[in-house]
């Protein structure tokens, strides 16, 4: 995708998130019991299942590294895993504001907050391994390890409400529980946010791309010596 095209794909995706906003604010009614803070739930639930996509990306990402040591795949999990970190602090801070009023308190040490924050730190590690690690196949490698084995809190978090008794609410929307206006705003808004992931992810794709590109330029090269030349004696 050309730069001038995914500048375009971006811009759109931010309209489209705004357009969700407005959604959320006019179309959808107010909560009958929580009143209007209910409307944070809209975004933090879209931005957990972002993220889960977004770590998705790094799993598949390590695994292919891992398997075929293919550079693409390994840009693709370092991009995915930025955006999937952006992704679950948005989750936990709009979770943060939203508990304030109803629950008392900004945070409880319930089974799907703590599985959240622990998700947070997993990734943050992923991305500090690639900062300490020096370039190159060994910091892939240990990066791509801590990719896969990170993945394994996604469904913690995820199922931590069924498996746990919490202060966090069940399911709603897979029950059933929400009016249809309130269904259809969560839907458009869940799909403006994948999108708008996505597009941060093929954004930083391409920053990658010209960073890698930066360090191949400044390696320097190997000598090969030529016909006749006499090797250098260790």
């Amino acid at each position: 995708m050309t730069s001038a095209r995914l500048q375009a794909v971006a811009a759109i995706s931010v309209l489209a998130l705004a357009g969700a906003g407005a959604m959320i604010f006019v179309y959808a009614p107010t909560d009958a019991l929580q009143g209007d803070v209910q409307r944070i739930f809209y975004f933090h639930v879209a931005a957990a299942i972002a993220a889960y996509a977004a770590f998705a990306v790094v799993l598949g990402g390590g695994l292919l590294y891992l398997w075929r040591e293919s550079l693409i795949a390994d840009r693709a999990a370092r991009a995915a895993a930025e955006v999937g970190l952006l992704m679950t602090t948005v989750c936990l801070v709009m979770g943060m504001l939203w508990a304030k009023p109803i629950w008392g308190a900004f945070w409880t040490w319930d089974a799907r907050l703590t599985s959240t924050l622990v998700l947070w730190m997993i990734y943050a590690g992923y991305l500090l391994v690639r900062r300490v690690a020096a370039p190159g196949r060994q910091a892939a490698r240990l990066a791509a390890v801590v990719g896969i084995v990170g993945f394994v809190d996604v469904p913690i978090v995820h199922f931590s409400v069924t498996w746990w008794r919490t202060q966090h609410p069940g399911p709603i929307v897979v029950n059933d529980a929400l009016p249809p206006e309130m269904l259809a705003t969560f839907l458009f808004t869940l799909m403006c946010t994948l999108a708008f992931a996505a597009v941060l992810i093929g954004i930083r794709y391409r920053i990658e791309t010209v960073l890698d590109a930066r360090l191949h330029a400044t390696e320097p090269a190997p000598i090969i010596p030529t016909a006749g030349e006499p090797k250098a004696v260790p």
